[in-house]
């Protein structure tokens, strides 16, 4: 597998190519999912290179499928891997688990193994994060340029609903990131 290139075209697209409207789903997103990705890997012993490899593939397409459309983009970034992965020596299979991992990513996640789980928490990291506010408010401003909703009142109750259904996977990210989410979630709660 030749994943360095892999992941470098990804990105190069999801770059130039963009909406940009998607004040959420950036390259930056991208960028900063990979990079929890490759941390969450270390931190819950995953060794193997093939399956880092694997991971941090997932993770740079997790959201690819943005580049066709904002819909579905889950089951599109898989279709895109599919085309994209054989011509950098990934095989069927391989493209396969990563699909598997892409598509865990789709709200509300169903990983089904612990590859699947880590990008499922690398990819809301920011729950938990000090960047909880800014990151949020990218979404909030992605969500009113697709007409998705309107007002902050609305915006604080999708926040609300999301948070409480919302639980991390990995034995990691629930002892360092679950606390600060719960510390968020009472602060929205408390504006109502």
């Amino acid at each position: 597998m030749r994943v360095q290139a892999a992941i470098d075209a990804i990105l190069l697209r999801l770059e130039r190519d963009l909406s940009r409207n998607l004040f959420y789903h950036s390259v930056a997103h991208t960028r900063d999912v990979l990079a929890r990705t490759v941390e969450l890997a270390e931190l819950e012993d995953i060794t193997d290179p093939e399956d880092l490899d694997l991971l941090r593939t997932a993770a740079a397409y997790h959201d690819s499928g943005f580049l066709i459309n904002n819909r579905d983009h889950e089951r599109l970034g898989c279709k895109l891997a599919r085309a994209e992965l054989p011509a950098y020596d990934y095989t069927e299979e391989q493209i396969e688990r990563i699909c598997g991992m892409i598509r865990a990513t789709k709200v509300p996640q169903k990983p089904r193994n612990h590859l699947e789980q880590i990008i499922c928490d690398a990819d809301l990291d920011y729950l938990g994060r000090d960047d909880f506010y800014p990151i949020g408010r990218l979404l909030f401003r992605e969500l009113k340029a697709f007409r998705l909703l309107e007002t902050e009142a609305e915006w604080n109750a999708l926040q609300i609903k999301f948070l409480k259904a919302h639980s991390y996977w990995t034995e990691t990210n629930k002892k360092v990131r679950a606390g600060r989410k719960e510390a968020y979630l009472e602060a929205l709660e408390s504006r109502e």
